[in-house]
C-alpha cells in the first residue's frame, strides 16, 4: 500500500545520550493542521560507522538501535586496490631530452612531450606510456614531473652546475639578457644568473642575484616586486627589467648538446654482447689494458677497455659490476657493462671526449684561471658526495683517475676498481706502483681504506689541478714520502690556490681520519668560496 509523504518542519530536542546514539525527541511548529500531524520522518546521518535512524514512531527506537549496533560490528569494505592503484601510479612527466629506443623494450622520448609513469622498476629505469599509447622503459634522468612548481620542467632552470659553468655557458651564448636559474651556494636556495654587454662593447657583464623570500613567502629579487611562484618572478623580469642589469630575453638551458649518461643500456642488462660493439680507435693505456673509442649498436659512443690477461680478479669484478652499474650521477664516469662471452674481457663506460684531467691540466698549463679549476675541484667533489652517501670507497682518487667530457665537466672514473687489481707493486704499499703519494697514513700504514681516506686523496688532487697538473712530493721516493707525511710534513700552497682554497686542501690532511672534514661539507664550503669570489 503506497502512502503520501510530506515534508515539514520539524523541530528537534536532544534528550540524552546514549552508547554513542543521540536520542531526539521532535513536535511538529504549531501553526501545522491537526490532520498534517501523521507524518513519516526519516532522518539520515552520515557516519563514517555506517549508522541510519529512521524515525517513524517512538516505539521503533529499540529495533533501530539493534539495526544500528548490527551495522557497527559490519564495516564498509575496502576501496578495490585497482582503482587506488590507478590513481596512486597516475604520474605525469615531461621530457627533459630525446631519448632513442635502444631495444624493444623501451620508449622513445621527445623532448617537452608527456608521459605516464606506469610502474618505477629501479631509481633509473620506469615504465611509461606515451600520448599513443605506446608503453616501454624509460630512463628516470630523462625526465620530470610536469607540475608548474617543478623548475627541472623549464628550459631556464640547470641544476647540477655552479656559478663558474654558469658564466662560461652565458659568455658562449654571449647575447644580452642571456640567463639561467641555478641552486645557490645555500641549501634550497637560487641564484638569477644574467648577461649584459651595453652596445658597441666587446666584454659583456655578468651579474648574481640570489632569490630571496619575504616574511609571507613572496619570491623576490627587487623588493617592489613579489611573487608567489619562481616562474611568475622569471616571467615577470623577462618583460621587465625592474630592477635587473636587464630585462630577461633568452634563457640558456642544457649544457650543450650533451645528453646524460643512462645507469646501462636498460633495466637489469649488465652483459653487453660482442657483437653490439663496433671499435673505433685506440684512446690510450691504462691500468688494466687499452683503453678504445667504440660505438654501441651504431648508436652511442663509449668507452672500451679490454683488460689485460692476469691484470685483475675478474670474476669478483664482474659481480661488483652489476652494483657499480647503479652508480648513477652527473659526476661519475657511467659504467654501461661487461662483455664477458670472450677473451679479454671488455668494460664499457661512458666516452669522455677530453680524456684524462691530469693530461687536461698540462695540456692547457697557464690557460686555465683560479675559477675554472675551483669549479673542476666542485664537479669532483660533488661525485664524492654520491659516492660517500652510497658508502662506496673508491681507494684510488687522483687526477689520473679523472675524465673529462666534450663540456670541460670533470667526472669521477675507475671507482672501487683498485680493489681488483693483482698487480703486486700496485697491491703492495711498498711497491713502486702503490700511490702513495695520493695515500693517508692508515692507508699506507695499516692498508685501512674509508671515505675518510678518500677525502685525504681529494686534498691532494686539488693540489694537482692547482698546480696544473705538477707531480706531489716530485722529488722525494715513496719511503722519503712515507717519513715526511708520518713527522708532520704536508705539501707546500699552490701558487695559483688562494689561502681559504689551500686552508680546504690541509684541512683534508689532518693525521687522523676523524679529524677530516665529510665530503658534503667540503663541497659547501667550495661553493661558498666560487660564489663569494
Amino acid at each position: 500500500m503506497n502512502s503520501s509523504i510530506f515534508v515539514v518542519p520539524v523541530k528537534y530536542s536532544v534528550l540524552h545520550k546514549n552508547d554513542g546514539l543521540i536520542i531526539l525527541t521532535s513536535s511538529i511548529a504549531p501553526n501545522l493542521k491537526s490532520s498534517d500531524k501523521a507524518v513519516r520522518t526519516k532522518l539520515s546521518l552520515d557516519c563514517d560507522t555506517s549508522q541510519q535512524l529512521s524515525y517513524a514512531s517512538t516505539q521503533k527506537y529499540r529495533q533501530n538501535r539493534e539495526c544500528v549496533q548490527q551495522s557497527k560490528r559490519k564495516p564498509l569494505p575496502p576501496l578495490p586496490p585497482q582503482a587506488s592503484e590507478e590513481h596512486k601510479e597516475n604520474i605525469t612527466v615531461i621530457a627533459l631530452y630525446d631519448f632513442f629506443a635502444k631495444g624493444p623494450s623501451n620508449l622513445a622520448l621527445k623532448k617537452s612531450e608527456e608521459y605516464i609513469i606506469l610502474e618505477k622498476y629501479d631509481p633509473h629505469w620506469w615504465k611509461a606510456r606515451d600520448q599513443n599509447g605506446n608503453e616501454g622503459l624509460i630512463p628516470s634522468n630523462y625526465v620530470t614531473e610536469n607540475k608548474r612548481s617543478n623548475l627541472e620542467a623549464y628550459e631556464w632552470y640547470l641544476k647540477n652546475i655552479n656559478r663558474n659553468q654558469a658564466e662560461e655557458l652565458l659568455r658562449q651564448k654571449s647575447k644580452e639578457g642571456a640567463f639561467t636559474v641555478r641552486d645557490s651556494s645555500q641549501q634550497g636556495a637560487l641564484t638569477l644568473s644574467v648577461y649584459s654587454r651595453p652596445r658597441g662593447s666587446q666584454n659583456g657583464d655578468i651579474r648574481h642575484y640570489q632569490i630571496k623570500k619575504d616574511h609571507s613567502g613572496k619570491y623576490y629579487v627587487a623588493k617592489e616586486y613579489l611573487f608567489s611562484t619562481i616562474p611568475e618572478l622569471v616571467q615577470y623580469h623577462q618583460h621587465n627589467a625592474a630592477g635587473l642589469i636587464t630585462r630577461l630575453r633568452y634563457p640558456v638551458g642544457t649544457v650543450g648538446n650533451c645528453l646524460p649518461a643512462t645507469a646501462g643500456f636498460g633495466y637489469e642488462k649488465w652483459e653487453i654482447n660482442p657483437s653490439e660493439l663496433t671499435c673505433m680507435k685506440e684512446l690510450g693505456r691504462g691500468q688494466f689494458g687499452v683503453v678504445q673509442l667504440g660505438k654501441w649498436k651504431a648508436l652511442v659512443k663509449v668507452a672500451i677497455k679490454a683488460i689485460n690477461e692476469g691484470a685483475m680478479s675478474e670474476d669478483d669484478f664482474i659481480e661488483e659490476a652489476k652494483v657499480m652499474m647503479k652508480l648513477s650521477h652527473p659526476k661519475l664516469v657511467q659504467l654501461y657493462g661487461v662483455c664477458i662471452q670472450h677473451k679479454p674481457l671488455y668494460i664499457v663506460t661512458e666516452f669522455m671526449e677530453n680524456g684524462c684531467l691530469l693530461n687536461y691540466l698540462r695540456q692547457r698549463y697557464g690557460k686555465l684561471n683560479k675559477e675554472m679549476l675551483l669549479s673542476m675541484c666542485q664537479d669532483v667533489c660533488e661525485g664524492m658526495v654520491y659516492l660517500e652517501r652510497k658508502k662506496f670507497i673508491h681507494r684510488d682518487l687522483a687526477a689520473r683517475n679523472c675524465l673529462v667530457n666534450a663540456e670541460h665537466i670533470v667526472k669521477i672514473s675507475d671507482f672501487g676498481m683498485a680493489r681488483y687489481v693483482l698487480d703486486d707493486e700496485y697491491i703492495s704499499s711498498s711497491g713502486a706502483k702503490f700511490p702513495i703519494k695520493w695515500s693517508s697514513p692508515e692507508v699506507f700504514h695499516f692498508k685501512k681504506y674509508s671515505t675518510k681516506s678518500d677525502v685525504w686523496s681529494f686534498g691532494v688532487l686539488m693540489w694537482e689541478v692547482f698546480t696544473e697538473g705538477k707531480m706531489p712530493f716530485d722529488s722525494k721516493s715513496n719511503s722519503e714520502v712515507v717519513r715526511e707525511i708520518s713527522e708532520g710534513y704536508r705539501l707546500y700552497r699552490p701558487y695559483l690556490a688562494p689561502l681559504p682554497v689551500y686552508k680546504v686542501m690541509y684541512s683534508c690532511w689532518h693525521e687522523k681520519p676523524e679529524g677530516r672534514p665529510a665530503f658534503a661539507e667540503l663541497l659547501q664550503t667550495l661553493t661558498d668560496i666560487a660564489e663569494t669570489g
